[in-house]
């Protein structure tokens, strides 16, 4: 039975709030085609939730890639914590990424580690001992649904499972900024509710989240800043409602998902004017791979 949803809010960050990444006047392109972002200029306040959405093909995976430094742009200024990327040292680099989280799409698990060592790597590489760990790796592995696949390889899982799989590594060490690849994309309505709270309470703590999705689902749940890429330009739309029902200090209040139904009904009139607002394609599944 479908009820109406209450959209949790999110208070815009002081314009005083350092931002932890600053694109200025960015451009990129593949080779000497075309420009596939243009003139992107926007600043990721520190413990912001953002959505980022789009057709398919408009560029929002190139944008994702910018953000967690795995690609450089053909022109304009990238900023990191206060420090211009093109400027970091090689030693610098590894160092700035640690302190960046991403949820791919394709996953990107070992196969030859098990669900429980490949949730731990992060923690792993960094020195700490798997007594220090265990325990957090392991509640973390519940919480997802997956407590009971903690020696399981990547192989034996199915594609929701692996994702959660990926979600669960790329919050574990609790990252300053989370990047989210369509992280719901491989799970049902239920699941994308309990991992979109995950995103939430990991907000809460001064996460700075950037969520890319085609589900407007998920999207009309939050009252969230939604940045939208049309043909290699993004426009970022404030949230719809600026009322202070929420924590003062700008980060998102998850209150209101504890009783939204699992899903909303994609043909209702509010659904189809947002889609519309965006204009956006509503979710078929597809995926970017720009």
């Amino acid at each position: 039975m479908e009820t109406s949803i209450e959209p949790s809010h999110l208070h815009t960050p002081s314009s005083a709030a350092e931002p932890v990444i600053r694109f200025d006047n960015v451009g990129m392109r593949y080779g000497r085609g075309p420009e596939v972002l243009r003139d992107l200029s926007f600043d990721l306040p520190r413990g912001s939730f953002q959505f980022l959405t789009g057709p398919s093909g408009a560029g929002k995976t190139s944008l994702l890639k910018l953000i967690y430094l795995a690609a450089k742009p053909s022109r304009g200024t990238i900023s990191y914590f206060g420090r211009d990327a093109a400027g970091l040292t090689r030693d610098e680099l590894p160092q700035i990424r640690r302190r960046v989280g991403v949820v791919f799409q394709e996953f990107r698990l070992l196969n030859h580690l098990t669900v429980f060592d490949n949730v731990a790597l992060p923690l792993r590489v960094t020195g700490r001992k798997r007594t220090d760990y265990a325990e957090d790796v392991a509640e973390l592995l519940a919480w997802v649904g997956l407590g009971d696949k903690m020696s399981a390889q990547p192989a034996t899982l199915s594609g929701g499972e692996q994702q959660r799989v990926a979600i669960a590594r790329a919050v574990v060490a609790q990252p300053e900024i989370l990047i989210a690849d369509e992280p719901t994309g491989n799970v049902d309505s239920e699941m994308a509710m309990r991992l979109l709270r995950l995103f939430v309470e990991l907000n809460k703590l001064g996460t700075t989240v950037v969520f890319a999705t085609h589900d407007l689902q998920l999207v009309r749940l939050l009252d969230a800043p939604v940045m939208t890429l049309s043909n290699g330009h993004l426009h970022i739309r404030p949230p719809r409602s600026q009322r202070y029902a929420h924590a003062p200090d700008g980060r998102l209040d998850m209150s209101e998902l504890d009783d939204a139904p699992e899903t909303v009904d994609e043909n209702s009139e509010e659904v189809q004017d947002e889609a519309a607002a965006q204009d956006i394609e509503r979710p078929e599944g597809d995926h970017d791979h720009t």
